[in-house]
């Protein structure tokens, strides 16, 4: 007797959604996905109890005829593609058929549907039709998911708490949101509002909608394109940083994905403009012919392979590096009111979050905060500087800083006619020496030493360094190798401090061996700058007189880029001073 049996429909489609549907947020990705696919202009999603109990994606998109209706439940029926050649022109965010199988293999759905000419109602259990007829003659479709993985006891188990489930679903609704600007989403739990959304097709005020004043004011325009990719979108200052990638939303046609390597290239294009530890809110639309990527490589979709990603990768740091470039801006000290803030937690909210989930960082009023520093777009108290011009830094030079104290032994007091800056003395002396450094890399010029520097490696560090000799030779050096994995240094780099020669020499080759996995020059170019920078650079707590003060100030404004240092934190805040007299109330 044969051992080897086809598997039976059901228990294929209920090992599918092993695959496919791993939480609750996976239902409603699947759901909403087929509802813009259907040309919905209008989105609503009504959970109860965070979805565990019931899930109801209502739509108004072109509905489905009977047969249709019966048809979308069967594995790989699919009305997105029909022939092989069809996997190279994917237009639509679901295709291959197996998303609605595998929910109704472990869930009891209820399905209604309209396509403006006959209404249909399926209600299927466990993979089985349980009822069939009509309903209601509303153009669109309605899908209820109830009692989820009821008969799946293993995955039901270990479904999340209600707050985690929520989170995971408020998070895909945002990010589908920012991917499709012209249609309106609507989120509920337990019959409250949660995300709301116009669809106006304005991808700004989406921002506005999802993140609220204090991130869309400070959002960055990026566009840009090459004989492959179109890519256009908006970049946070890096005033508006979050602890982790999540917000860092990418649209490839369309679909919203995630992709590590991408967000690489993010972080690349910020390096040196925040800390390695924070991220920007990112939302960045690619557009590019769908016979260069490949969306079919994972289960759930959200990840594609990309043909010509150099190109690709070249393309997004440029566009926002010179975004940045040209926007760099002293930050102002804003001081919040009540009639400023737009109010981001409601009582609506409060009652649809579980009780843990009520105190969220996401969800906290930001009217609690007594300063928020922002960028605005007001020319009159900020100066924006072009780099690319003749006259680089003139606009800064103008601001004429006379420090007036120190407070603390680390930040320098300045003041003039168009309010009061405080500068971390460190921040700005860190910035001041990473471009002399910088400079001095670029020149290539060396000096020669009366007495050589010995350095010993280990094996290992010192294999890496003598497969990358040329580089420290193409900044300066001179350097043989002198018995057992020691190097003799002859000549080192003119920008160099006197008397700190050995301890920089380690710090450059510390620098090489910890970049040799992806070596890259400008980026080892980079790190050596900024951690030289560091190490020479006044500390904080230490007292300076007004004079150094002064000349620090002078030093700090001929720079290329005097708003950071090269870690990515501010070195000068500007209280302006209307916001002072806020304070005080002479100004109401």
């Amino acid at each position: 007797m044969s051992k080897i049996k086809v598997m039976g429909e059901n228990l294929a489609n209920k090992i599918a959604a092993g695959e496919v549907i791993e939480r609750v947020s996976s239902v409603v990705k699947e759901l909403v996905e087929n509802s813009i696919d259907a040309k919905s202009t209008n989105i609503k999603i009504e959970l109860k109890d965070a979805g565990k109990k019931s899930i109801k994606v209502v739509d108004d998109g072109i509905g489905m005829d009977e047969n249709d209706a019966v048809l979308c439940f069967q594995r790989h029926a699919t009305s997105k593609i029909y022939k092989d050649d069809d996997l190279f022109f994917i237009n639509t965010l679901g295709f291959r058929g197996e998303a609605l199988p595998s929910i109704a293999s472990v869930s009891d759905v209820i399905l209604n549907t309209c396509n403006g000419t006959t209404s249909t109602m399926v209600h299927i259990k466990g993979g089985e039709i349980i009822e069939k007829g009509a309903c209601d003659a509303r153009t669109g479709t309605s899908m209820e998911v109830t009692n989820l993985f009821y008969n799946t006891p293993a995955r039901l188990k270990y479904l999340k708490s209600e707050n985690s489930e929520l989170a995971n679903v408020i998070q895909y609704i945002e990010k589908l949101a920012l991917a499709n600007p012209k249609i309106s989403f609507t989120l509920t739990n337990n019959g409250y509002q949660i995300v709301r959304t116009s669809g106006s097709g304005n991808v700004l005020k989406v921002i506005h909608e999802i993140y609220g004043l204090e991130v869309s004011t400070n959002m960055l325009e990026i566009k840009g394109s090459n004989d492959d990719y179109d890519i256009y979108g908006y970049v946070s200052k890096p005033s508006v940083l979050r602890s982790n990638r999540n917000h860092m939303h990418i649209i490839v046609n369309g679909r919203t994905i995630k992709n590590a390597d991408i967000n690489k290239m993010i972080n690349e294009a910020y390096y040196t403009y925040k800390p390695e530890t924070l991220y920007p809110i990112v939302v960045i639309y690619i557009e590019t012919d769908p016979t260069l990527i490949d969306v079919n490589i994972h289960p759930t979709k959200q990840d594609i392979k990309f043909s010509k990603e150099d190109e690709l990768k070249k393309l997004i740091v440029t566009s926002i590096k010179d975004v940045l470039y040209k926007s760099l801006l002293i930050p102002n000290v804003k001081i919040a009111s009540e009639e400023d803030i737009e109010e981001t937690t409601t009582k609506s909210l409060e009652d649809a979050l579980p009780v843990e989930f009520k105190h969220a960082d996401k969800y906290q009023n930001y009217s609690t905060k007594t300063f928020t520093v922002s960028e605005s777009d007001d020319k009159s108290e900020q100066t924006e500087i072009d780099f690319k011009g003749t006259a680089k830094n003139e606009e800064v030079k103008k601001l004429e800083l006379y420090p007036v104290g120190i407070a603390f032994g680390t930040y320098i007091i300045a003041e003039n006619k168009e309010g009061i800056y405080l500068i971390d003395q460190h921040a700005a002396q860190e910035r001041v020496n990473y471009e002399k450094v910088i400079k001095g890399l670029l020149s290539n010029k060396s000096i020669d030493m009366l007495v050589p520097i010995t350095i010993e490696l280990s094996s290992s560090d010192y294999k890496t360094v003598i497969n990358n000799i040329e580089v420290l030779e193409n900044i300066g050096f001179k350097i043989e190798e002198f018995g057992i994995n020691t190097f003799k240094i002859n000549s080192h780099p003119t920008w160099i401090k006197e008397g700190r020669e050995q301890d920089t020499i380690r710090r450059i080759f510390d620098v090489l061996i910890s970049e040799e996995k992806n070596f890259d020059v400008l980026r080892f170019n980079d790190k050596v700058a900024a951690t030289i920078a560091c190490k020479a650079s006044i500390k904080g707590n230490s007292r300076i007189t007004l004079d150094e003060a002064s000349f620090l100030l002078k030093e700090l404004v001929l720079c290329d880029n005097p708003y950071n240092c090269p870690h990515g934190r501010p070195t000068i805040i500007k209280f302006t001073i209307y916001e002072l007299e806020k304070m005080f109330k002479r100004a109401m």
